[in-house]
């Protein structure tokens, strides 16, 4: 196996721990494997927490893994879930497969939950409104999941801590604010009440006796001081509480001993270069931010003298980084713009969110695994973990990352079972479901990413999401092409090594019509004027700049140079909710991704489009095969088009969907297709449904040497991929969308994550055999 750049610099820099990725230290965060076997952490299972109201997940009720921990026998993990009400029980005695252990109904809204022996200690919010707060601590017997007593805090709770020593426990009282007012700008209108700090001591073997002090944070704070909103809390051997104060961009040290504040300072701002402020549909990290305040959320100990805060900073565009401080308040570390340059290099950078707080940087959590000090930095907007080996809390050193369910918050190291565990909050059925993720650690290589990008010539990583369509090239079987789908403008083409593990991405392209091929099309078609194009519907395909706005679905490497790529219509005839703005065309590149021609489709079925149009393409003997994705005009399948090269004509023939399976309805379609040069072709077919609701993700054969115009061919599975999808331990993701074969007969697959929009972000590319093995 061939090493790449990254993993190769990483071997000279740290020759004690092979892990994963590496990014020694810089702002470029890279990955790789190879062929010596060293510790690392591998996501095993993804339990979708909808389980615990039906076995199959037929269900629409929101469910939510929101903050866990586990029991001390490290068996039985607690989570909490906002949106029900209550907290769950999950048993990882076997951690492959972790098996729901039911619920319990807590009379509010669980916020946090932390183990103390047989207790899980969970922070309730029962408050009426802002103004009117109030919360409990529910002590619950995790043997017989009830609740044995709970102690009244005052306020609504927002974290829940217990000392290493179990002597103490200490809630954070946040009281939040209506954010509503003032956009909730803290620093223009503080809104009483204030929160503040509980301390338990739970020395007593009774927790009816456990008695609590509070703690004021009044006057602390620079930044509303009358108004303190303490957000997470955690405690080190010393019996010393850190405190975020996130809105007031404060920390503060508790001595829980004595219930008293021992120091407090400013949390800072942040610097960043190189970032991307602007949501353009194009990832560009050429921004700066200047003193962005950091704002910290989660925070961690990874040792008596050092903490660390996971900045998600609301202000001024985010602060999305994580910074280690000493307990004196000074910054030994802090990671500027090195997370949103990983997320960027991986996949799964949310564009959607660059004005805002960037991959968004949610909790921290610290274990100590063996001879490694490891560092967990969850980013919820990315749905990624970063590992970090902090033996140098000056120079943490980065390790891997894991991909997770959607909006990772909680995560909890278990060391005594070799385990990680994060829980992935968003849910809506569909899109995401709210799930645990566990995760193994042991000497055996990582298996995420599948995907890295190499850099551009400024440093930065070439940004890339939503790969659509996959192609082999001719001659180079260690090369793959794909491309990026409408989530973003400017479309490119992406060349792909897959001779490294992860696969490289190397090579760029813009697609750009410099010779005025696309701006010649003419205009006629199925709009009201019998315009398919009018002035401003071209316009908006081609940028001043001249590169273009496609919806890149397909693409083939093309026998006389350069590319095909089919490009799907936008919008449906006689739809006023989706008019039709763009044809389906198939659009041929030159090696350099500049546009030689354009093909469209006969104005008969224009007149008929539907916005489920083109989606791969494939080149064999002189012709275009074009797969539609469902049926048009009312016909009962859909299409595979056949462009003649030579005679410039379309013939066509009908591929039988697979009814639909999945409980969630929905329906079945086709992604792509390639040519096995005999004729016969594989096609991807698969549902619009998404993990515990996917049931057709599959690769048929069929062949066209001598299929009739206008007849339905018969077609032969080959792959069931969702065996191969669930394999990796994650949930199945709705829109399988690529394949390939190489010249040496290899298969490969890929998913298209959405551009991170609604989406966890998680790419997959899978090598699922050989041709003669399917």
């Amino acid at each position: 196996m061939k090493l790449n750049k990254l993993m190769q610099a990483m071997l000279l820099s740290a020759p004690l721990i092979l892990v994963g990725c590496n990014s020694d230290n810089d702002d470029s965060s890279g990955s790789g494997n190879n062929d010596t076997v060293a510790s690392s952490f591998v996501r095993v299972a993804t339990l979708p927490v909808c389980v615990q109201i039906d076995a199959e997940c037929d269900t629409d009720t929101e469910t939510a893994a929101e903050i866990v921990d586990v029991s001390d026998d490290g068996q039985t993990l607690i989570y909490t879930d906002s949106p029900r009400g209550v907290v769950g029980f999950v048993d990882i005695s076997s951690p492959e497969n972790p098996a729901p252990l039911g619920t319990l109904s807590l009379g509010g809204e669980p916020t946090a939950v932390a183990v103390r022996g047989q207790y899980a200690l969970v922070g309730v919010n029962t408050s009426a409104s802002f103004t009117n707060p109030s919360g409990e601590l529910a002590v619950v017997d995790i043997a017989s999941r009830s609740v044995v007593t709970t102690l009244d805090l005052g306020g609504q709770p927002d974290s829940v801590a217990v000392s290493p020593d179990e002597a103490f426990a200490a809630i954070a009282i946040e009281n939040e604010r209506d954010e509503d007012l003032d956009d909730g700008r803290i620093d223009l209108t503080p809104q009483a009440p204030a929160g503040y700090l509980v301390v338990v001591d739970t020395s007593d073997a009774d927790p009816a006796n456990w008695p609590t002090r509070d703690v004021d944070m009044t006057g602390l704070a620079s930044v509303a001081p009358t108004d303190p909103e303490p957000e997470y809390v955690d405690i080190n051997s010393n019996n010393i509480a850190v405190v975020t104060l996130q809105e007031n961009n404060h920390l503060v040290l508790v001595d829980l001993a004595t219930a008293t504040v021992t120091d407090h300072f400013s949390a800072g701002d942040v610097s960043l270069v190189q970032v991307d402020t602007a949501e353009e549909d194009i990832i560009s990290q050429t921004d700066s931010l200047a003193n962005v305040v950091r704002e910290p959320d989660g925070v961690t100990w990874i040792d008596n003298s050092h903490f660390v805060t996971a900045d998600e900073g609301d202000m001024n565009g985010g602060s999305r980084g994580f910074t280690i401080f000493n307990t004196g308040g000074d910054v030994v570390y802090t990671s500027g713009n090195q997370l949103e340059h990983l997320t960027a290099r991986l996949g799964h950078y949310p564009e959607g969110r660059s004005e805002n707080k960037g991959n968004e940087p949610e909790n921290a959590e610290f274990g100590q695994y063996g001879d490694a000090p490891l560092l967990f930095v969850n980013s919820e907007r990315s749905s990624l973990v970063a590992v970090y080996d902090v033996s140098d809390p000056q120079s943490p050193r980065f390790l891997q990352v894991l991909p997770a369910a959607a909006g990772p918050e909680g995560v909890k190291a278990i060391p005594s079972g070799n385990l990680l565990v994060v829980a992935s909050e968003e849910d809506d059925r569909g899109t995401f479901r709210g799930a645990v993720n566990v995760y193994a650690y042991a000497e055996q290589a990582s298996t995420y990413p599948a995907i890295e990008s190499a850099d551009r010539n400024d440093g930065t990583p070439i940004p890339f999401a939503a790969l659509s369509g996959l192609a082999a090239d001719l001659s180079d079987a260690n090369r793959l092409w794909s491309i990026e789908d409408s989530a973003f403008r400017a479309s490119r083409i992406f060349g792909l090594d897959i001779s490294t593990t992860p696969a490289s991405l190397d090579r760029e392209l813009r697609i750009t019509d410099s010779n005025g091929v696309l701006a010649a099309l003419p205009t006629s078609g199925p709009t009201a004027d019998d315009s398919a194009f009018d002035d401003t519907d071209l316009a908006a395909l081609i940028n001043d700049d001249d590169t273009v706005n496609l919806d890149p679905e397909g693409i083939a490497v093309s026998t006389s140079g350069g590319f095909w790529i089919a490009s799907e219509g936008s919008g449906t005839v006689g739809d006023g909710d989706r008019p039709v703005e763009s044809l389906n065309m198939v659009v041929k590149t030159d090696a350099q991704g500049v546009i030689t021609d354009v093909v469209t489709l006969p104005d008969s079925l224009n007149n008929v489009q539907l916005r489920f149009g083109f989606e791969g393409v494939a080149e064999y003997n002189g012709k275009l095969y074009v797969a539609f994705q469902r049926a048009w005009n009312s016909e009962a399948n859909p299409r595979i088009g056949i462009y003649d090269l030579t005679a410039e004509s379309w013939s066509f023939v009908f591929y039988p969907l697979d009814t639909v399976e999945s409980r969630n309805g929905g329906w079945v379609g086709l992604s792509d297709l390639t040519s096995l040069g005999d004729g016969s072709f594989l096609v991807l077919e698969r549902d619009n449904q998404f993990g515990p609701d996917a049931a057709i993700k599959r690769i048929y054969q069929i062949d066209l040497a001598d299929a009739d115009a206008d007849s339905t061919v018969s077609k032969t599975l080959k792959r069931d991929l969702i065996p191969d999808l669930t394999a990796t331990g994650g949930l199945v993701p709705e829109k399988v969308e690529g394949l390939a074969v190489t010249a040496n007969g290899d298969v490969w697959v890929n998913n298209d994550n959405d551009g991170v929009d609604d989406n966890s972000g998680e790419n997959q590319l899978l090598h699922i055999g050989n041709t003669s093995d399917l």
